[in-house]
């Protein structure tokens, strides 16, 4: 039985991958993997090393950090103990093609960036589910809620929070229709109220009407615009603790900007 020990700062994948292509080609050789993760103390390089030495493993490594990376080195030739090192010569030869560029040595950065991207990956789906009042009974599940009127620019708005990592949900609100009432159940600390000006908001909606033949009703005429931003200031106002934005002649990136400080705070 041979024994191989992984040590890494991060989440050890790289290596067991590395590791796990290469034992293919010893089909009849017996080994014993043990893998450590987020390996990133002194005094932790320091047991392994013992272990390694007593039963006389070889330690395979990605230590990025170049403290910890010459710790190891240091200690495993005291112990007479053979290494691996997977990240560092690969990280030494791009640094000499990057016109020696240093690396940043932050453990685990391409684990966190993967979770970056699967967790943008998700709120981009919450986002296109959670679209325009769809699906409420999960609206406990998103960080965020929109309610505003029509062309408030709350799908563009999910849309973009959700590029940035924010589970969104929108809802529309009209003229003498209650909302649903799960939002009242949620925390009225995720809810944002998005108002505008009268004049400027029936402009907006007389391009959507022309646009569709004319065949929206009273649905860009001033009064009826009127009287649906007074409607849904009065919802808004009975819930104190929902924040209310005027998102008036304002870009998606402004508005965005304003909710994530406030949420933030």
């Amino acid at each position: 039985m041979f024994y191989i020990l992984v040590v890494s700062d991060g989440t050890g994948r790289t290596a067991t991958q590395a590791l796990n292509a290469a034992l293919t080609q010893f089909p009849d050789i017996e080994t014993e993997v043990i893998i450590y993760r987020d390996v990133r103390k002194i005094e932790q390089i320091d047991e392994i090393v013992k272990y390694a030495a007593k039963i006389k493993a070889i330690i395979v490594h990605t230590l990025v950090s170049d403290e910890n990376h010459s710790f190891l080195i240091k200690r495993t030739r005291s112990y007479n103990v053979e290494t691996i090192d997977i990240m560092g010569p690969f990280l030494l030869r791009l640094s000499h093609h990057f016109k020696n560029v240093t690396p940043s040595e932050q453990p685990g950065l391409y684990h966190k960036l993967n979770e970056d991207y699967f967790r943008r990956i998700e709120t981009m789906e919450y986002a296109f589910k959670h679209d325009d009042g769809m699906r409420t009974h999960e609206l406990d599940k998103a960080d965020i809620v929109i309610l505003g009127v029509s062309r408030t620019f709350k799908t563009p708005l999910s849309i973009y929070l959700a590029t940035k990592g924010w589970f969104v949900a929108n809802i529309p609100v009209v003229l003498d229709i209650p909302l649903p009432e799960s939002v009242y159940t949620i925390e009225p600390g995720k809810v944002f109220c998005l108002m505008t000006d009268a004049r400027h908001l029936s402009l907006l909606r007389n391009y959507r009407h022309e646009h569709l033949g004319g065949n929206t009703g009273n649905y860009a005429d001033f009064s009826y615009v009127s009287a649906e931003l007074k409607y849904a200031r009065s919802l808004f106002l009975q819930h104190p603790k929902w924040t209310i934005i005027n998102v008036t002649s304002k870009s998606i990136e402004e508005i965005a900007s304003e909710i994530i400080s406030l949420k933030r705070e």
